[in-house]
């Protein structure tokens, strides 16, 4: 048992690395038992997705950052790498504790493992308890009139507004208690982040360093990022990549270090009921992600695995290595796909639109399975989670939920004279072009201009177009 045979709390965080709006860190402050919080670096459970690079360089730095805030609040932070369901059994064992405590997760090999580490402590007469902290309306919350779960996003949403209104954020506790000891008196030992080798060395794909962005929940992380009563609101204007406009709370979001409750309440107090055009966007697209993890609640296979099944039948094609390579390192001879492909690497995110321009062309105009698509990007986004990624990629490739129109093809060429029209964007991501006008500099290979080492367009948009809407014209025929 603990110091003095004195029961003690284990609490087990995930993908909720803050203090504040933390529930079960909050239920551990008002237990007052000496307490554990751990991390456990799990890559190796049955079916857990292990980390992409760009996510683990994050995840490192986000550690550090609550690492301080524990510290701070009189308690310390452990790291554990394996196999969750073991790890916490036995640092139960190792700390004596009474209860151990969670924030949910939805995706289906970690809600096993969470189940089997309940059970485990319902018979070892311990209590396991978990809670709401990661999303606003949970899976099972919002169902359809028959019971079931939404397949489109618009009536999904319209049933999240129609709920009761999500609950207010918890306050970060000002002090946690004491760092729980094992029988023989000492803390129980952990590893050293720096030795989980987290940070690019031997990487694949990982940010240089995300620009803005600071990973950690404390200021200037995610908490330097929400609306205030007086002061900075939300900019949401993201429709030009070259103006910053969107409020960079993704990775944020996916690693927990704010909540979703955080945030609703902070645009609630900033704008009341009337808030702008531009607020209520950026209300839905905290809407969308809710809905990406219903449909990973329901479909725990759907990074690899078509949602509609219809399109198991589709004739994907393998693009050759020189073409994917291409779309990788952004030089495909599209001034828009190839900026945003070169952020991506260059900084962890890429700006919305442009993501999906860039998806847009990998599995329409390339033909390429959506999933090599989805798979880079797990590698390489800062902000890469296991429900929007796959269901992003799914929506733009057709096979996915509420899916964009097989006849929707981004043309990004139109894209980026639409939305980037002083090639600001074109300009930061592609200094090769730097010479070229404005109206040039979309349309390189029709230029007379300077456009030294900037590669010739790997495919036609017209023939590349076509072929797309004949192979999906022939999946819709069979």
């Amino acid at each position: 048992m603990s110091s003095g045979n004195q029961s003690s709390t284990l609490v087990w965080l995930r993908d909720d690395l803050r203090l504040d709006d933390n529930p079960a860190l909050s239920e551990a402050a008002s237990l007052g038992q000496p307490l554990t919080v751990v991390y456990v670096l799990d890559e190796s459970s049955p079916g857990v997705r292990p980390l992409g690079g760009a996510t683990k360089w994050w995840l490192h730095h986000s550690l550090t950052d609550l690492a301080a805030g524990l510290e701070a609040a009189g308690s310390r932070l452990l790291l554990r790498r394996g196999p969750a369901a073991g790890i916490i059994r036995d640092l139960a064992r190792e700390t004596g504790a009474s209860t151990l405590l969670w924030n949910r997760r939805y995706g289906g090999p970690e809600r096993e493992v969470d189940a089997g580490i309940k059970s485990w402590a319902a018979d070892e007469g311990l209590t396991a308890a978990s809670f709401q902290a990661n999303l606003m309306f949970e899976p099972w919350t919002v169902r359809t009139g028959a019971g079931g779960p939404y397949k489109v996003f618009t009536p999904f949403w319209r049933a999240c507004l129609e709920a009761p209104e999500p609950r207010l954020p918890l306050d970060a506790p000002d002090r946690l208690p004491a760092p729980a000891v094992g029988a023989d008196g000492g803390h129980p030992a952990g590893d050293a982040l720096e030795g989980w080798g987290l940070l690019p060395a031997g990487r694949t794909g990982v940010p240089v360093l995300p620009k803005p962005g600071s990973p950690g929940s404390r200021r200037p992380g995610a908490v330097g990022r929400l609306p205030r009563r007086s002061g900075r609101g939300i900019r949401h204007r993201p429709g030009h990549p070259g103006v910053e406009g969107t409020s960079r709370l993704s990775a944020h979001l996916r690693f927990g270090e704010i909540s979703p409750f955080r945030i609703w309440h902070a645009l609630r107090e900033r704008y009341g009921h009337a808030a702008p055009a531009d607020v209520g966007i950026f209300r839905s697209e905290l809407g969308w992600r809710e809905f990406c993890w219903q449909l990973l609640y329901e479909n725990p296979e759907l990074a690899t695995r078509n949602y509609r099944p219809e399109f198991d039948r589709f004739a994907w094609q393998t693009p050759s290595g020189a073409e994917l390579t291409a779309w990788q390192q952004g030089r495909t001879g599209y001034p828009l796909v190839d900026a945003g492909m070169r952020q991506l690497w260059q900084t962890g995110w890429m700006h919305n639109r442009v993501r999906m321009a860039a998806a847009s062309f990998l599995v329409k105009n390339l033909l390429a399975d959506w999933r090599l698509g989805e798979a880079w990007f797990w590698d390489t986004l800062v902000d890469a989670d296991a429900a929007s990624n796959p269901a992003n990629w799914q929506w733009v490739a057709g096979s996915g939920a509420d899916a964009s129109p097989y006849f929707r093809i981004f043309n990004p060429v139109t894209q980026s004279k639409k939305f980037d029209a002083g090639a600001r964007y074109l300009r930061e991501y592609l200094p090769e072009l730097a010479g070229l006008d404005d109206k040039a500099i979309h349309e390189p290979w029709k230029a007379d201009g300077p456009a030294s080492g900037y590669p010739d367009p790997v495919v036609g948009l017209p023939e590349s177009r076509a072929r797309a809407l004949e192979t999906y014209q022939r999946l819709k025929d069979s």
